[in-house]
């Protein structure tokens, strides 16, 4: 695991106060929490939700059993696969966004091609603006953290010897994408410190969510 249950769920609950930034775009935003397996994603992003105010779905949910069992089989999945995904994850975004929230999924994103679709959270399914902006953080860390917090983990679906495709899959953030990346060898709370440094401003108001809890158990996406 990337840290313990007692550790997430205290970040976890904290609200947004102090965070720093005071910029002036209240749109309420989409953050996609992206990396290779075993960067701590899922911890990282409802973290990073609590903190917001967002509203937090975990990405693996939204992959069919189908894909679920592919990867428990040790096969890593192909377009034909994530693209179902991508948009499951797109249209609950574009949902909240719809609806005046920020959101937080973790989600790998590891193509460029697969975040830009992502990216079209930004209007709903019939092209209009749903008033909200969407953004990404790149986890990274080196090979050895990877692997060793991967193998750490008890009853994931993802197998070590994955991570290598992944990274040859892996294409990182490029200028023009609407984020950037943060190192992961620090704590999970103050890899999230680093992030709201880094955010455009304040944190959106969303004034009806509840800040979320994990338990990080919970499998990362693919």
């Amino acid at each position: 695991m990337d840290t313990d249950v007692t550790e997430t769920a205290m970040f976890s609950t904290q609200t947004s106060s102090g965070t720093p930034g005071s910029g002036t775009d209240r749109r309420p935003r989409a953050i996609v929490v992206m990396g290779v397996a075993g960067s701590g994603k899922t911890t990282v992003a409802a973290l990073l939700a609590g903190r917001l105010g967002a509203s937090f779905a975990e990405g693996d949910d939204f992959h069919s059993p189908a894909n679920v069992a592919k990867m428990a089989a040790g096969h890593p999945l192909d377009d034909e696969d994530r693209w179902p995904w991508l948009r499951g994850i797109r249209d609950w975004f574009a949902k909240e966004l719809n609806e005046g929230r920020s959101a937080v999924v973790p989600c790998s994103a590891l193509r460029r091609s697969y975040r830009e679709l992502l990216e079209t959270a930004g209007s709903d399914t019939t092209g209009s603006d749903t008033g909200g902006t969407v953004q990404f953080v790149h986890l990274t860390g080196s090979y050895d953290l990877l692997r060793e917090r991967i193998q750490g983990r008890a009853g994931h679906f993802m197998r070590p010897e994955m991570l290598d495709s992944q990274l040859a899959a892996l294409e990182p953030l490029q200028d023009d994408e609407p984020g950037f990346a943060v190192d992961v060898t620090p704590r999970p709370d103050q890899v999230v410190e680093e992030i709201l440094h880094r955010l455009d401003g304040a944190p959106a108001e969303n004034p009806a969510v509840t800040a979320p809890t994990t338990d990080t158990t919970q499998p990362e996406d693919h």
